[in-house]
């Protein structure tokens, strides 16, 4: 989806007409340079979900909000329990294919990533596979790539990405931007819901917005779901994986691909026999949410909250890693994201010493890296009522190359948000980034999304590290700064996602001086913030 910057008029209007927002508390940047140095450090193990590391950074968080003096949760404590299941790929599991007369056995990590959402310690089938384009039942874009066939048992091949925008159709699933339907969730669910076997995804940088390290490095680690009843085997197969499978049983897999960006495209079977044998460790795991509340001081409004959200944790250690090995095994997350969680503490420190007239919770969930799972586990038992959640503001993956001329509010188009957000911003003296399409799904790859989900007005107050674009405009040196920040992609869940103590924070602390403005904004607002017309999210009853 895209959105446009305010007219002059536009923005001139709404200063008339509305009064002048008060500013929120300053937000202390040594404060969350220290937070972030110590969240990022070795000793914190990469915050992994279900290891020490991360058991370390909630204590230090649920620490430092008693010693912030946010309020704790009614039943006490700073603690949300999140339980699910852990799950851990055993040596011996494979997945193999007999095509067009030959076994095909690619290399797990290289050629294929794969595991079970089944909560099974053990499962063994043959299925034969189905290509079914992007896997999307649209009803609303009038697109179904099932065509009503039967997929229980079949393990299903899908591209990654959405249905592309033609010259008839230039805005079809949201045009060169990414929908829900085009991510990897999306996909996993609706294999669920048709009784698959399985589903394998075809990697593409371009289609995916990520390296093939990325996938691999996730199926790698333990991978967590909040309950079984998952797809019996889940995972990726690399584009020369899925090249080969398809020449190997006669198909052409860029002939296959344009078909699929048809609306009467149908399911193809393959003539293709999978084997699955996976073998897995089990064990259910708790985690926990971060929750801190300020009070709000209005009769009233303060039974009803502003959210800010920051995800805790990262990929933790890879524990395949011998301790003699040499090799750097500790995946840090510096950016992504002990930034946010830092910033959160920062900006409560700073809320604490000037409430708002609704609540304000902070709130640092538990395995976003897994999918969401701590968000969504929030969202199902909230502190406040989503009916009385005014918004999240959530914060991810954070500017750490220097201050801006602008701010990114991708998202907010979506609800009231993005007029708060003009005015805000206007009064910074900064203004809203350039519209740029979602091309990487951005904004159903957060925390807020859950919120969204649920009904809530929710966006990630972003940076271009994010999206991994240079669309900001930087207050100095903007060439060098652009580049700086687009160089992030090669870092992104890798384990060179490191604090480097020569990082300029201005650029940060503005960031979360902003995002604690624009809930000021809404927390003192005579009223809460909506949906635009006919935004799907809109219609979601909380």
């Amino acid at each position: 989806m895209r959105f446009t910057t305010i007219a002059a008029g536009t923005a001139a209007l709404l200063s008339f007409a509305q009064p002048a927002l008060a500013q929120g508390p300053a937000v202390s940047e040594p404060a969350l340079r220290a937070h972030l140095s110590f969240l990022a450090d070795d000793l914190l193990e990469g915050r992994g979900t279900g290891q020490r590391g991360g058991e370390l950074a909630v204590r230090y968080l649920e620490t430092q909000a008693a010693l912030i003096g946010l309020r704790p949760l009614p039943a006490g404590g700073y603690r949300q329990p999140v339980r699910f299941q852990g799950t851990r790929l055993l040596a011996g599991s494979a997945v193999t294919f007999d095509a067009g007369g030959k076994r095909i056995a690619p290399e797990t990590g290289k050629g294929i990533v794969f595991g079970t959402g089944s909560g099974k310690d053990s499962v063994a089938f043959d299925a034969p596979l189905v290509f079914v384009g992007y896997g999307a039942s649209a009803p609303e874009e009038r697109w179904d790539d099932y065509k009503g066939q039967d997929m229980k048992g079949k393990i299903l091949v899908m591209m990654v990405n959405d249905p592309q925008p033609t010259a008839e159709e230039p805005n079809r699933f949201a045009g060169k931007a990414y929908t829900y339907y085009g991510r990897w969730l999306y996909k996993f669910e609706e294999a669920v819901r048709r009784g698959a076997a399985g589903v394998l995804l075809i990697h593409t940088t371009p289609s995916a917005s990520y390296p093939w390290s990325v996938p691999a490095n996730g199926f790698s680690h333990e991978r967590f779901h909040l309950k079984a009843g998952g797809n019996p085997v889940e995972g990726w197969l690399h584009e020369d994986t899925a090249r080969e499978l398809f020449a190997a049983a006669g198909h052409d897999l860029d002939k296959l691909r344009a078909q699929a960006e048809r609306r009467d495209f149908k399911p193809v079977d393959l003539g293709i026999r999978t084997h699955v044998e996976i073998k897995s460790a089990i064990r259910p795991v708790e985690q926990f949410n971060v929750v801190g509340i300020v009070p709000g001081t209005d009769p009233k409004l303060k039974e009803q909250a502003v959210v800010y959200s920051a995800h805790w944790d990262h990929l933790g250690i890879d524990e395949g890693v011998a301790k003699d090995d040499k090799r750097d095994h500790i995946y840090n997350g510096a950016i992504d994201n002990a930034s946010g969680s830092a910033a959160l503490l920062a900006m409560a420190a700073a809320a604490v010493r000037q409430p708002a007239k609704r609540t304000q919770v902070f709130l640092w969930p538990a395995a976003e890296e897994q999918g969401l799972l701590g968000s969504a586990a929030y969202v199902a038992d909230p502190v406040i009522p989503l009916a009385r959640t005014a918004a999240d503001l959530n914060l991810d993956s954070m500017n750490f190359v220097g201050p801006t001329k602008d701010i990114g509010v991708a998202g907010a188009e979506r609800s009231s948000l993005y007029e708060t957000s003009a005015a805000v911003a206007k009064q910074m003296g900064l203004r809203l980034a350039p519209a740029i399409p979602d091309l990487s799904g951005a904004y159903f790859r957060a925390d807020h999304f859950n919120f969204a989900k649920a009904g809530v007005p929710a966006f990630n107050v972003g940076s271009a590290v994010f999206s991994g674009d240079g669309h900001f405009e930087f207050a100095h040196d903007h060439a060098a700064s652009s580049a700086k920040m687009v160089g992030f992609k090669k870092d992104y869940h890798q384990v060179t996602d490191e604090y480097h103590a020569d990082w300029n924070l201005a650029g940060m602390a503005q960031q979360a001086q902003f995002t604690l403005n624009l809930g000021y904004a809404v927390a003192n607002a005579a009223e809460m913030p909506t949906w635009k017309k006919g935004e799907a999210f809109g219609q979601v009853k909380r």
